[in-house]
């Protein structure tokens, strides 16, 4: 489906903005007793049989090696990105654990640079990366922000942000020869599957129906099931094969962005001046990072 470029980009950053927002309805499932691998695997249960009442005909991939590499990309971006990134909000602010995930960019572009020559930054996008991240810690802290987060959590973060460059590298790979529904029902599939052995030997499935019957509950799993996992993953691979896996990460620093955007209608809090430099440093470094 051919669309101008332009509306491509703004569909990427209605994606980050979406994911930007998941970071709060995951605490508040966290809040309302939910472990985190009960609220990872309601969410992707939701996505994938959402998924499979769309794209149910093709089964299986082409090739072993690519069936391989889609259930390795389902781990990467499944069980283990939202193991990490949910047991980090334990022990962290949603803010403190967006701030490190949005390293993404950074890991991907490296990671990227690593095996394919044609995706090696200049000194120029190299800056912007630096400056778009600073900048955004600049956003996020707003002048009076003090990062208060645990060294578990710290390493649980970190450790998202690079399953996700890790995710990007494999997609670089086999996002031209499928389509983006049905890599992602697979990658839902195996991120289900592989989330299993934890229920069945650290702490099994058992969440209680008076939990899951609460409307704040229900309401914000099927909205991060349905709009924040299933659309937002297919939408986000469609631009990833328009605009490139390099030029789409990049705005991944808009995340936390969109988290304080949120937290300044829902909660009325201000913002300082020094926020608004680093959304300026920030607009600059992802400016930066897009050119040659």
């Amino acid at each position: 489906m051919f669309m101008p470029k332009f509306y491509v980009h703004i569909i990427a950053i209605l994606c980050v903005a979406i994911w930007g927002e998941t970071f709060v309805s995951t605490k508040v499932l966290l809040s309302a007793g939910l472990f985190p691998a009960d609220a990872y695997f309601y969410r992707f249960a939701i996505a994938y049989i959402s998924l499979l009442c769309i794209c149910h005909k093709k089964l299986f991939a082409d090739s072993l090696k690519d069936e391989i590499l889609i259930a390795i990309s389902g781990v990467l971006s499944g069980s283990l990105y939202f193991l990490c990134e949910n047991f980090a909000l334990i022990h962290a602010q949603a803010a403190d654990v967006s701030i490190v995930i949005s390293t993404c960019p950074i890991f991907t572009s490296l990671l990227l640079a690593l095996f394919y020559k044609s995706e090696r930054l200049s000194v120029r996008q190299n800056i912007g990366l630096l400056m778009a991240f600073v900048g955004l810690a600049i956003v996020v802290m707003n002048g009076k922000y003090v990062l208060h987060i645990s060294a578990l959590g710290y390493s649980l973060a970190f450790a998202a942000s690079f399953s996700w460059g890790l995710y990007s590298l494999i997609m670089k790979g086999i996002l031209p020869r499928y389509s983006t529904w049905f890599l992602n029902r697979k990658a839902f599939f195996y991120g289900l599957i592989t989330i299993l052995p934890y229920f069945a030997f650290v702490k099994p499935l058992n969440t209680k129906l008076v939990i899951l019957i609460q409307p704040p509950v229900y309401g914000n799993l099927i909205y991060l099931g349905v709009v924040g996992s299933m659309l937002c993953y297919v939408t986000w691979s469609w631009a990833m094969q328009q605009i490139g896996i390099v030029k789409s990460s990049i705005y991944l620093y808009l995340n936390p962005i969109f988290t304080v955007f949120f937290a300044i209608i829902v909660l009325h809090e201000r913002i300082t001046l020094l926020a608004f430099l680093g959304l300026f440093i920030l607009l600059l470094g992802m400016y930066w990072a897009e050119k040659k």
